[in-house]
């Protein structure tokens, strides 16, 4: 009975240690057996030994597949009492058995306070809020995190615009800045006040290549200019290799235009708008729903409607996909004196968000960054999730979780 024990002891070690039978299983089975656990699961099993974490880089999770992501993970960036938290909520599990859990970041000290400027094949693109000097790509499930150099190019008083991205033909990481400055002529310092707001003149685009080549430093080139006026927001869509931003209305030029910004050869170009109307305003945000371009248009007291664009940059292809009526979660109403009055920004996009469609067709958002809520489109109902763990606010970012890094050769 003694040796029998002692056996399996032996045999479980080997399996550990290597040469056990995990390796010896052909790599379509073994990426197969890892499709089907999340993430967090994957990221857990990394650090039983090295050779379980060779395997896991070999046949894992290391990029996108099409049913991470319509289970993807959500991140949420806690913005109280400052935002420097940093949980998240694995769609992929079972729904009884979800429960939110919290990143420990190792560059915390060092930026106390961020900003997610975008995520991209598992990677999340960071800039610190109170400064916008420092700037970190990181990967939370394998806690790979890297300081991005700061650029040459500084300007004292500014506005920034952020981007982050992957092109799929050129397999490289960018992280785009637009800056908008005080120039330095003689009037007023190229600034004036315009509708109680200061107006930047000059601006400068700044980009950052994150390449798997190692002869190549990392260093930010100029490419002059900066086109339009960008809404002062990160990019909110990522399609086609292309980051995607709405300009600001101008005196002589009301019309907003929507504009994307080409990874591979550097380029702005405008992308047509939906005949929907009142577009104008700033009652409008810009979202990849399932690798398609939409907008979503805010109504009067949390009405929207969301319009995909079926095919990219044909205009005749957008069309109106979804409509979502008026509703106030619970949560909100148990915190709220006058809850009607939520309703207030409803039309800029403040109060609901548009986060992504789920494997069953369910639309996710979120409710004034306090409460998330599923949508179904067929039925016309809604469906406040629950989760332990929950932030009192929280900002949501829909993330696809990886085992990559920006020099992880990807077969997107």
């Amino acid at each position: 009975m003694a040796s029998e024990k002692s056996f399996k002891k032996r045999k479980i070690t080997d399996d550990i240690d290597g040469g056990g039978p995990l390796e010896s299983l052909p790599g379509d089975i073994l990426s197969d057996i890892f499709s089907r656990l999340p993430i967090s699961s994957i990221a857990r099993l990394m650090f039983v030994c090295r050779s379980w974490r060779s395997i896991l880089y070999q046949h894992g999770r290391v990029s996108s597949s099409s049913s991470s992501l319509t289970k993807p993970c959500l991140l949420l960036h806690c913005d109280s009492p400052i935002r420097n938290g940093l949980h998240f909520l694995d769609l992929s599990e079972e729904e009884k058995r979800i429960k939110t859990k919290k990143f420990t970041l190792r560059f915390a000290s060092s930026m106390p306070e961020f900003d997610v400027i975008g995520s991209c094949n598992g990677l999340l693109c960071l800039s610190d809020s109170l400064y916008n000097d420092s700037l970190y790509l990181y990967n939370p499930f394998t806690t790979n995190s890297l300081e991005l150099p700061e650029c040459s190019n500084k300007y004292h008083d500014q506005e920034l615009v952020f981007g982050f991205g992957f092109h799929q033909t050129t397999k490289e990481y960018k992280v785009v800045k637009i800056v908008y400055f005080r120039g330095s002529s003689s009037n007023n310092n190229g600034v004036y006040r315009g509708r109680g707001r200061i107006q930047y003149k000059q601006s400068e685009v700044q980009i950052l290549t994150l390449s798997s080549r190692t002869d190549q430093s990392l260093s930010w080139r100029s490419l002059g200019k900066a086109p339009y006026k960008f809404v002062k927001r990160s990019s909110e869509a990522l399609v086609n290799g292309r980051l995607h931003f709405v300009t600001r209305p101008r005196r002589h030029v009301p019309d907003r235009k929507f504009v994307s910004f080409d990874l591979g050869d550097e380029e702005f170009r405008e992308i047509p708008k939906p005949d929907c109307g009142g577009l104008n305003r700033t009652n409008h945000r810009l979202v990849n729903l399932k690798g398609c371009l939409c907008a979503v248009v805010y109504g009067n007291y949390g009405k929207l409607d969301i319009w995909v664009m079926k095919i990219y940059g044909v205009k005749e292809s957008w069309g109106k996909e979804y409509s979502i009526g008026t509703y106030l979660p619970k949560g909100l109403k148990q915190n709220l004196d006058r809850p009607m009055w939520i309703w207030k920004n409803a039309e800029n996009g403040k109060v609901i968000r548009v986060l992504c469609v789920l494997e069953n067709g369910e639309i996710l958002l979120e409710y004034k960054s306090r409460v998330l809520v599923a949508y179904d489109p067929k039925l016309g109902k809604f469906k406040d999730l629950l989760f332990n763990g929950l932030p009192n606010w929280f900002h949501t970012v829909v993330h696809v979780g990886t085992l990559s890094w920006f020099d992880t050769p990807l077969d997107l």
